[in-house]
């Protein structure tokens, strides 16, 4: 059992890194914008290009990928009714904090916890790719219009598409299914710096939570509060359901939905948030809280299903 918390201890560490060089001060006042960009413009799509070339494609498409997505999107429909019809909250926190309800660390935490917790690597990948090529070009496109005043249809979906997460996710996916065997000379550069990702990650948003307290802004701690509850507890009890009486999948596979329901929130919602400069708060407090609070959840979770 100890096994499992392996990735919690590898994440934990990078982001204690941070926040120590955040109270040291070492990279100055300039490092979280520049290490959110250079994650978010360079690292990221490499990442993701990695990540979809070399997954497997039939596992890309399995009986996963449905139900997470109904799992993830009803989480993220609750989120938005109550913020923004209840609370009234500006759109660009409206998206931050439904991402944060349901888009999940399918990748540095979903990965290695996959291979502990149910003895194989492979199984987040259908919610990377839901992730990334469905919610994601909807998120930069709804922030986009958001942030930037402007409600051009055609000019939000030219900045979509030319979204470098976006197309480093495109680019990955259409190699994995038409089965390109790219050559090293391709991949390994670009495996490079794709590994460099995950850990720049983690020390900017370690960085920012130095002088930070969680729950510590009162005008947002019920988004808080809200996009947690949501991906701790409804997400996971979402996916069993649906996964057991819609789609009677095998008790393996039903196991599998709720470790992947129960993940933590994505770090990159974080990124998004700094990117646009909405729901900072939100997303920093959420993937503090969920990251810490799903462990029991995926343990538990593992004993009674597994």
């Amino acid at each position: 059992m100890l096994e499992s918390l392996t990735g919690f201890v590898v994440v934990g560490l990078a982001i204690l890194v941070g926040w120590i060089l955040g109270r040291i001060d070492l990279l100055g006042e300039h490092a979280r914008p520049v290490l959110s960009r250079l994650t978010f413009f360079v690292l990221s799509p490499f990442l993701l290009f990695v990540v979809l070339a070399e997954a497997d494609v039939k596992m890309l498409f399995s009986s996963l990928l449905p139900v997470s997505a109904i799992a993830a999107i009803a989480v993220m429909a609750m989120f938005v009714v109550v913020s923004r019809f209840v609370w009234h909250r500006p759109v660009g926190d409206v998206v931050i904090g439904a991402l944060s309800a349901g888009q999940v660390n399918s990748n540095n935490i979903g990965i290695p916890l996959s291979l502990y917790l149910l003895g194989s690597a492979a199984y987040p990948a259908p919610v990377i790719l839901l992730q990334l090529l469905a919610f994601t070009p909807v998120t930069m496109a709804i922030l986009d219009a958001a942030t930037s005043g402007r409600r051009s249809f055609l000019r939000t979906l030219g900045r979509t598409v030319s979204n470098p997460i976006v197309l480093g996710s495109v680019l990955g996916v259409l190699v994995a299914v038409s089965g390109l065997d790219l050559p090293p000379v391709v991949m390994e550069p670009a495996r490079l710096i794709a590994n460099a990702c995950v850990p720049v990650l983690l020390i900017s948003y370690g960085i920012s939570l130095y002088g930070q307290r969680v729950l510590g802004a009162s005008g947002r701690r019920r988004d808080v509060v809200l996009a947690t509850s949501l991906k701790l507890l409804v997400m996971p009890a979402v996916a069993w359901a649906i996964g057991r009486f819609v789609f009677d999948l095998p008790d393996h596979d039903v196991l599998v939905v709720v470790v992947l329901a129960a993940l933590p929130t994505a770090q990159n919602v974080f990124n998004y948030a700094q990117r646009y400069g909405v729901g900072e708060t939100i997303s920093r407090d959420t993937i503090f809280l969920t990251t810490i609070g799903c462990v029991p959840i995926l343990l538990l979770a593992t004993v009674i299903l597994g």
